[in-house]
């Protein structure tokens, strides 16, 4: 991105397969940015990663190193140890791309958001605004999706969801104002 360097720098996506999606990405950015054999599980010291301790949640994180216990990372300066059964299960994908879900709560100086046309039936005006959204100081846009990303962005969301939240507590507020026999 312009004038934030590399380390700086996320690569947000909507998905994992295709072209220009997570895996394709990180294969072309592992081999031009930290090339390497890959020689443990497919990671290398000063690979960047993008570690699932658990459903639904990602940290970002770089290898430094592997030994006995795993494969040893820096975790936004935490060390943290991802045992070799956990990286061999899936819980680590390089992480120099990743999707606009395991980018939620995150923010980089500078992000380039690649849409793909292939992309188009499943943007949202949400979407945008979470891959959009996690630039501090720049943000780059590679768009291949013709008229589908400002249709996103112009769809008015979806209407007001309904339950029965407010009747349950306002029934329940009710039954405390009235004084008891």
């Amino acid at each position: 991105a312009i004038g934030v360097p590399t380390a700086e720098t996320q690569i947000i996506t909507v998905g994992h397969g295709g072209a220009a999606g997570t895996r394709a990405l990180n294969a072309a950015l592992k081999e031009r940015l930290n090339p390497g054999p890959g020689r443990f599980g497919g990671f290398d010291p000063g690979d960047r990663v993008a570690y699932s301790p658990a459903p639904g949640r990602t940290v970002p994180g770089q290898v430094t190193g592997a030994d006995a216990d795993g494969l040893r990372l820096d975790c936004g300066g935490a060390p943290v140890v991802v045992p070799r059964e956990q990286v061999a299960g899936g819980a680590l994908r390089h992480g120099w791309a990743m999707t606009a879900h395991q980018a939620v709560g995150m923010r980089w100086p500078a992000a380039v958001v690649v849409v793909p046309g292939d992309a188009a039936p499943g943007l949202t005006r949400s979407w945008v605004y979470t891959a959009f959204g996690r630039a501090e100081r720049h943000l780059s846009v590679v768009q291949g999706a013709d008229q589908a990303l400002p249709r996103a962005v112009a769809e008015i969301p979806a209407k007001e969801r309904t339950t029965r939240l407010r009747t349950l507590l306002q029934l329940q507020h009710t039954q405390w104002e009235t004084p008891s026999a």
